[in-house]
């Protein structure tokens, strides 16, 4: 099990199913967590099961960003804030929607890891630091030319800022899971005509939980990975290798 006394770390998204999942995992395992989301109210069930710091901030304004995170002591963060956007074709796709997903789950990121990063870059400890991307990413999904191009823009951010932050000791990782069925996704994803054949296609047949998605990110975070930086790691039943 991965030990994380005395290290702070950052999650965003923690309202969330696999924000929420990786709350409870890190702070099993001793961290000092900080749980950010957008609202102080939908922060309120995962703090009170676990005790963890409160941190509401807008993703989009990097005012919020920069009063949340500077000066604070963080050795991690994960970048699990995100939102889906539209299902649309390009033909079809609301191009406010497209800029409004690229800047939560791109801009956002890379706003929280250029704050961030100051931070552990100061205190010279090293650290890690986790994107949550998609599948989308790395393959082409219909419906997902938003969502997609968002967490393709994000997988770069994970390479650059590996390359960029190596020198100071700190690891930077994406996950790239498949759905999670969770109500969200279930709209679509639960459809018969789009379920079906997506697991068809998938070599598990089946759809990823929210600890399947935590216990990868722990992972990355831990020591145990300290010679992984700059993977996107595809959590998605092998669906990306068919």
């Amino acid at each position: 099990m991965a030990d994380f006394t005395g290290r702070t770390i950052l999650v965003t998204g923690a309202s969330g199913g696999i924000g929420g999942a990786t709350v409870r995992r890190l702070v099993a395992s001793g961290a000092d967590v900080i749980a950010s989301g957008s609202t102080a109210e939908g922060l309120e069930p995962i703090v009170a099961e676990t005790g963890v710091e409160s941190l509401p901030f807008d993703l989009t304004s990097e005012d919020e960003v920069r009063a949340a995170i500077e000066g604070r002591d963080l050795w991690g963060v994960v970048n699990c804030g995100g939102w889906g956007g539209e299902i649309a074709s390009p033909v079809d796709t609301d191009i406010d929607v497209f800029d409004k997903v690229i800047a939560i789950n791109a801009r956002g990121s890379l706003l929280v890891t250029k704050y961030a990063a100051a931070s552990m870059i100061r205190l010279g400890r090293g650290g890690a630091i986790v994107n949550v991307s998609s599948q989308a990413s790395l393959v082409a999904l219909v419906g997902h030319i938003s969502y997609g191009s968002s967490k393709a823009a994000l997988d770069n951010i994970t390479r650059v800022s590996a390359l960029e932050l190596g020198k100071y000791g700190i690891r930077v990782n994406s996950v790239n899971p498949t759905v999670v069925m969770t109500e969200m996704s279930a709209w679509y994803w639960g459809r018969p005509e789009i379920e079906g054949p997506t697991l068809e296609r998938m070599p598990l047949g089946k759809w990823a939980t929210e600890d399947d998605i935590a216990g990868p990110i722990e992972f990355l975070l831990s020591d145990d990975a300290g010679m992984i930086s700059g993977v996107s790691l595809p959590i998605d039943g092998g669906y990306t290798n068919v």
